[in-house]
C-alpha cells in the first residue's frame, strides 16, 4: 500500500469517477519514475501478447523514453483512487502500421490498453470495464476524436471480448507488417481490428 496517493502532483490529462470503483486519474507516463511499475506488467505472463517479455528493464526504459519523443504516439499510466491501475498508449492511425491495413478516417485514435495485476483484495468485477470507459471517455471527448480503433493480437481472445462488450464492433482479421527501424523493431502480428464510435461507446459516467 502507498502512504501517498501515487503521482498525486503530477497533472492529470484525465479524471473522471467511475460508480462502484472511484476515482480514475490518467496521466501522462512518466518512463523514469514510473519504470518499476511499467516494467512488472509488461513483462510479466500475463502480458505475453503486449510484446514486451523478457525485456530488462533499460529495455523498457528505452523504449518509453523513445516513445516521448514522437508526437503521434503518447502513454500513459491511469491511476485508480491513487494505485497504479493500467497502462493506456495512444496513436495517430495514420502514422502507424495499421495504415497499411484499413482505410483511416479523419477523426481516428488508436489505442493500446494493458491492464494491472489485481491487487491485495483480488480481481474487481468490471474493474477492467471502468477503466476503458475513462479511456474512451478521454479519448472521444477529450481529444475530440470520431471514432477508436484497437488492433489486438488475434490470440488474445480476453481482450477481444472485452472491447466487443464495451461496444467496440469487430472488423476484419489484418497482418500487422514488421517494423525495423534504428529505434524500433515491432515483429509482424496478426490482429483482429475493432472500432468504437461516439454513436456505439457506453455513456459516460461523470468526469472532470
Amino acid at each position: 500500500m502507498t502512504t501517498e496517493p501515487y503521482a498525486a502532483a503530477r497533472e492529470a490529462v484525465h479524471e473522471q469517477s467511475i460508480d462502484g470503483f472511484g476515482t480514475v486519474r490518467i496521466l501522462p507516463l512518466d518512463p523514469h519514475a514510473d519504470l518499476d511499475v511499467v516494467h512488472g506488467w509488461v513483462t510479466g505472463e500475463r502480458a505475453v501478447f503486449w510484446g514486451m517479455n523478457g525485456f530488462t528493464k533499460e529495455q523498457v526504459l528505452e523504449t518509453y523514453v523513445h516513445l516521448d519523443t514522437l508526437d503521434t504516439h503518447h502513454a500513459f499510466l491511469a491511476v485508480m483512487d491513487g494505485e497504479p491501475a493500467a497502462l493506456l498508449q495512444t496513436y495517430e492511425p495514420a502514422a502507424d502500421r495499421v495504415s497499411e491495413c484499413y482505410e483511416v478516417e479523419p477523426g481516428d485514435i488508436g489505442i493500446h490498453v494493458l491492464i494491472g495485476p489485481a491487487g491485495p483484495g483480488g480481481p474487481r468485477p468490471g474493474f477492467s470495464a471502468a477503466l476503458l470507459t475513462a479511456f474512451t471517455v478521454y479519448v472521444l471527448t477529450g481529444q475530440d476524436r470520431r471514432r477508436v480503433v484497437v488492433d489486438p493480437d488475434e490470440r488474445n481472445e480476453k481482450a477481444i471480448a472485452r472491447f466487443v462488450r464495451h461496444g467496440f464492433e469487430p472488423g476484419p482479421l489484418v497482418v500487422l507488417p514488421e517494423i525495423v527501424l534504428p529505434d524500433v523493431h515491432l515483429p509482424e502480428k496478426r490482429a483482429r481490428l475493432a472500432f468504437l464510435t461516439r454513436q456505439t461507446a457506453p455513456a459516460p459516467a461523470s468526469a472532470q
